[in-house]
């Protein structure tokens, strides 16, 4: 998404915590609780809201549920990463980030990314009581969800920045 902002402005954004719920179709922001802010290490605990339509048929966490995860990259105006932990701080293979790349004339490409290689503890949780088909179902229209989630939060967050 190309953004009217540099990436030093775009950066001071996407890693406040505490703005996240301004974009973020699930994320209503959270706390810091180890670490300075922002910085690579420190840890997150994350307030999330989904609501009853999200792939509605799927036994999902519904309401307010929190997640912790910790920053694993953080370089001003170029990228912001952070990895998902499980409820005993464990590493999981699930990272979302930001990467901020100048586009010239005052603007900034924002690429906005998940990736997760293992299937986390609570997708193993949702998949654990399905037959094979529900479990491919629910893969294919779970990452409906994710690609649509990442394009409403780069155009939210265009808007945000924009506007400002």
């Amino acid at each position: 998404m190309r953004i009217s902002a540099s990436p030093a402005e775009i950066y001071s954004v996407v890693s406040d915590l505490t703005r996240s719920k301004e974009w973020s179709p699930e994320c209503m922001g959270g706390q810091w609780t180890h670490g300075e802010p922002s910085a690579v290490g420190s840890v997150f605990r994350g307030e999330n809201l989904r609501s009853q339509d999200v792939v509605g048929w799927a036994p999902l966490v519904r309401g307010t549920w929190y997640t912790e995860s910790r920053v694993v990259a953080a370089e001003p105006g170029r990228t912001f990463r952070w990895m998902m932990l499980t409820h005993a701080r464990e590493d999981q293979e699930s990272i979302w980030g930001f990467d901020v790349q100048d586009a010239g004339e005052g603007t900034s490409w924002l690429v906005h990314h998940f990736r997760m290689g293992r299937a986390t503890a609570g997708i193993h949780k949702i998949v654990a009581g399905l037959d094979e088909d529900t479990r491919k179902r629910f893969v294919d229209d779970w990452t409906a969800k994710l690609e649509q989630d990442l394009d409403d939060t780069l155009a939210r967050i265009k808007d945000v920045i924009e506007k400002n």
